[in-house]
Order: structure tokens, then C-alpha cells, then sequence
């Protein structure tokens, strides 16, 4: 993008305007989330089948996402962002008016695709606005996406509670995320490509480090994921619970995830990438203990509220340690998005194969070994460690790329 100079007053402005559309981003997710358990019903569909079709988001976020960069350097990233935020929450309805296995892997399709594209396009001028301030708000940024989400569930637990038809609620919820996204927009900003700069290619291989900081990524992903689309179905299958109490704990798991991750940037300047990253493993192994454990549903509860507890600050070290790897920092970060949100979308489906194949505690068990992961590689992250990497200091007037 253009080396464009804004001032301070901007550039906070921005700040607030992409938080603000991280938290659309979420309660998107938290609103489908929480309305699983009725479009399956809906559809018709198994738990094996649910998976499959919970494959399809995945599939179009992978085919979709590397298009983003290119849709930012046509149409500027403000423009941009317009639009796929927008299309991304008129999404959201589509898998409730699914009434068959075949329409609802479609509009899965779509919904991924409009999820990861749009995520790209906000993480791109999050990482960008944090470059201009030269100070750590990414954990923040996910925090209000994770405050996004507990939004969308809390209100998805309402009408689950009572009853509510999937595709009204969603419709209404689509409506009125399109308008705060679009609003938000106004602020963000509003970067250009010079004329003579070549468009980013349409598919690139990730370099090796986004690869080694992706792994640790896909970890956290791949339970966060699980937790967002089972952890309902988990409750009402496995230990029998009403529909709205197993709502709840989709919205217990959201609200530990956005407290964590709203802290997070203090945590990290005192403790550092690593050892927050390492102790933050601990708790989400500890919560899939209690999970795969669980006969009561409290105790289930605890262990999803754990598990958020212990990976949320995670993806967001992600992004700053990919943001200050290697000779091409945009080409890292757009690799670690791609690992990451794959294996968001990746996992729903693997959880229901797996289930279908043996049981949900089985698959939540599997959550618990890659939780493990965290634990052992946390010294990945060291390259995205404040503490321990000197970093020009960077100023509005004289923005750092």
C-alpha cells in the first residue's frame, strides 16, 4: 500500500473503526455458532454429515482468502473491507434456509469463503494501524472480535432459549451487522497501491516461518473451532442437556476467550510471547481434560470456558510474530492467516468424522493432545516477543511497513 501519512487523530480513529469491525466479524460467528443444533435438525442431517458439510467452509475460506490481497489492491483496503464485510454478514443466513445435505454444503461454501476473505482484509489493516501506533493491539483487536462473538451467541442462546426460528433470527442479526459493518468502514484506512505496483499473486506458498509459527496457530485454531461449533452438540448429545443450556456454554467459552485476549497485550509486554503462550497451554490442556472427563454439565462447562481461557491470546502472537519474520513480513502474515483460519474451518468437520467414526469424547480428546502442542512449541513465537525483539520505533508521521 501507499506510503500514505496520517495523523494521530486518524490513525486512533482507525484504531476504534477496525475494532469495531473485528467485533462484527465475531458476532457473525457467534450468531451461527450457537443455531447449529437447529440447522441440523433442520437439514436433516447426522452428526457425521454435519461434519462433512462443516467441510465446506474451509474449502472456500482456502480458495477464497489468497484473493483478498488482490481485492485490497484493486479497490483500496477501505473499499475493500467495505465490501467483504458486507458480504460476509449477509452470509450468515444462508445455512439456516439450507433444507438438505447438498444446499447446505453451498452455502457453507459461501460462508467461508466471505469469512476468510474478509478476515484477511481486517487483520491486514490491524497489523497495519498497530504499525503506525508502534505498539502491541492485535490481542486487543481479537479480544473485540471474541466480545463480537459472545455477542452473536448470547443473543443466539436468547432465541434458542425460546424457541426461535434459525432464519428469522439470522436474517434480523444479518441486517443489522451489515449496517454497523458498513458504518465502522468509514473510518478505517484508507490505503491505496501506488499505479506501478504489481497486484500480489493470486496463490503464493507460505515461507518456511509462517509455516512454523502456522503450526503452533493451527493448534489453537483447531480447538477454538471445535469449541465454537460442537461444544452445543457436545452438551445436548452427550450429557443430555436442554437446548438453551447447551447454548450457554458456546457463550461461556466466547466470554473467557474475549476477557483473555482484551488482557492480553499487558500480559505479554510483562510475561513475554513465550511464557504466556506456554502457560496459557497448560489451561486449555487442562480444559480438555475436564471436557473429555465431564459426566455433569458444569463440569463440561468449566472445561470449554478453560479451553478458551487458554488459547485465546495465542492467534493474535501469531500474527505479530509472523509480522517480524523473514524477508517478506506480508507474505508471513498471509501464510499464518491461511494456516490458521484453514484449521478453524478444518475442524468442526474433523470432529464430526471422528464422532461419527467413535464418539464426541473421543474428538475432544484429540483437541486435548493438540492443546499439548502449545505447551512443547511455544518458543516459536519468540520472533513475535516485544520483549526480546528490538523493533524501530514507529510513528504516525513517519509510518513503518
Amino acid at each position: 500500500m501507499s506510503d500514505v501519512v496520517h495523523t494521530s487523530a486518524e490513525v486512533r480513529r482507525a484504531r476504534y473503526a477496525v475494532a469495531a469491525v473485528f467485533a462484527v466479524h465475531g458476532a457473525v460467528t457467534g450468531s451461527f455458532a450457537t443455531r447449529v443444533p437447529w440447522i441440523q435438525e433442520h437439514s436433516s442431517v447426522s452428526a457425521g454429515q454435519l461434519g462433512l458439510a462443516l467441510a465446506f467452509p474451509a474449502l472456500g475460506a482456502s480458495l477464497a482468502m489468497p484473493l483478498a490481497g488482490r481485492v485490497s489492491h484493486r479497490f483500496g483496503a477501505r473499499n475493500a473491507l467495505r465490501g467483504l464485510i458486507s458480504l460476509w454478514t449477509l452470509a450468515l443466513v444462508l445455512p439456516s434456509l439450507s433444507p438438505n445435505l447438498p444446499t447446505l454444503c453451498l452455502a457453507l461454501f459461501v460462508y467461508g469463503a466471505t469469512a476468510g476473505m474478509a478476515d484477511v482484509a481486517m487483520n491486514a489493516l490491524g497489523v497495519e494501524v498497530e504499525n503506525r501506533l508502534g505498539r502491541s493491539i492485535m490481542s486487543g483487536l481479537h479480544g473485540l472480535w471474541s466480545v463480537g462473538a459472545l455477542v452473536g451467541s448470547a443473543a443466539g442462546t436468547l432465541a434458542a432459549h425460546l424457541g426461535s426460528d434459525a432464519r428469522l433470527h439470522h436474517a434480523l442479526a444479518s441486517a443489522t451487522l451489515t449496517l454497523l459493518g458498513l458504518a465502522a468502514c468509514r473510518w478505517v484506512l484508507d490505503l491505496q497501491a501506488p499505479e506501478d505496483e504489481e497486484p500480489p499473486p493470486r496463490f503464493a506458498l507460505p515461507p518456511k516461518s509462517a509455516l512454523l509459527i502456522g503450526a503452533i496457530g493451527f493448534c489453537a485454531v483447531f480447538a477454538e473451532g471445535a469449541s465454537l461449533d460442537w461444544s452445543a452438540v457436545y452438551l445436548r448429545d452427550r450429557l443430555e442437556t436442554s437446548a438453551g443450556l447447551a447454548a450457554a456454554c458456546t457463550t461461556g467459552f466466547t466470554l473467557t476467550m474475549a476477557v483473555a485476549r482484551i488482557a492480553g497485550d499487558r500480559l505479554v509486554d510483562r510475561f513475554g510471547a513465550v511464557r504466556t503462550v506456554r502457560t496459557s497451554g497448560v489451561l486449555a490442556v487442562l480444559g480438555g481434560l475436564l471436557i473429555v472427563l465431564a459426566r455433569q454439565p458444569a463440569v463440561a462447562m468449566g472445561g470449554f470456558a478453560l479451553m478458551g481461557l487458554g488459547i485465546a491470546v495465542v492467534v493474535p502472537l501469531c500474527f505479530a510474530a509472523a509480522g517480524r519474520s523473514g524477508s517478506n513480513p506480508s507474505l508471513a502474515i498471509a501464510g499464518v492467516a491461511t494456516i490458521t483460519y484453514t484449521s478453524g474451518l478444518v475442524a468442526p468437520s474433523a470432529i464430526g468424522t471422528l464422532a461419527q467414526a467413535t464418539s464426541l469424547m473421543v474428538s475432544f480428546a484429540l483437541v486435548t493432545f493438540l492443546a499439548c502442542g502449545l505447551v512443547a512449541f511455544a518458543g516459536v513465537l519468540r520472533a513475535g516477543d516485544r520483549r526480546t525483539v528490538v523493533t524501530p520505533a514507529a510513528t504516525v508521521s513517519e509510518p513503518r511497513h
